[in-house]
């Protein structure tokens, strides 16, 4: 600091000019951002203090419930193991049912495997025997023969759209070969 504009004896040069320079940066500061630092501080203290609190809740909160009752958290985890348990097993025992119903679906397909080559080698048509085992009622088997006698033709048999009959006045003539004709 200086004393009309003179250094004050006994301080170094240098220590003065440095609180000399963080008054005046200070001053600056807080003449321009006073207000906003104020409450901002105020702010900040506010929310520390609800942080503090909220935390100083959880903690008693916390250890006493476990401390307690232990009986009551014994008795939740034995009652989630065995629930657990039974899960596993309703899965096992799907995954048993699962496999046993795929074993007689490999099974079936083996048989008429073996049946179809040896109805092969016998000279039979393998594919007929397929169809007699799998179960077709009689009535459809029989409607498939009568479909071809029932159905009327859609049009005449003697209808030919490109042979140009006498029938109509109409007859179908082809188109013109050449370059479209356009104006121009």
């Amino acid at each position: 600091m200086e004393l009309n504009g003179e250094p004050i004896p006994g301080k170094p040069l240098l220590e003065t000019e440095g609180v000399a320079f963080l008054q005046q940066t200070v001053g600056s500061a807080l003449t321009d951002y006073g207000w906003f630092i104020f409450f901002g501080g105020i702010a900040a203290f506010l929310v520390i203090q609800r942080l503090v609190g909220s935390l100083r809740q959880r903690q008693s909160d916390a250890p006493d419930a476990a401390a307690a009752d232990p009986v009551m958290v014994v008795r939740q985890q034995e009652a989630m193991a065995a629930a657990r348990l039974r899960m596993q097993e309703d899965l096992n025992s799907q995954a048993e049912k699962y496999k046993e119903k795929q074993k007689l679906i490999e099974e079936e397909k083996r048989r008429q495997k073996i049946e179809m080559w040896e109805n092969l080698q016998e000279g039979k048509s393998y594919k007929g025997t397929l169809r007699r085992n799998q179960e077709v009622p009689v009535q459809e088997s029989t409607t498939s023969t009568d479909r071809k006698t029932e159905q009327r033709p859609l049009r005449r048999n003697d209808y030919n759209p490109l042979s140009g009959n006498s029938s109509g006045s109409c007859s179908w003539r082809p188109g013109r070969r050449g370059p479209a004709s356009g104006g121009g």
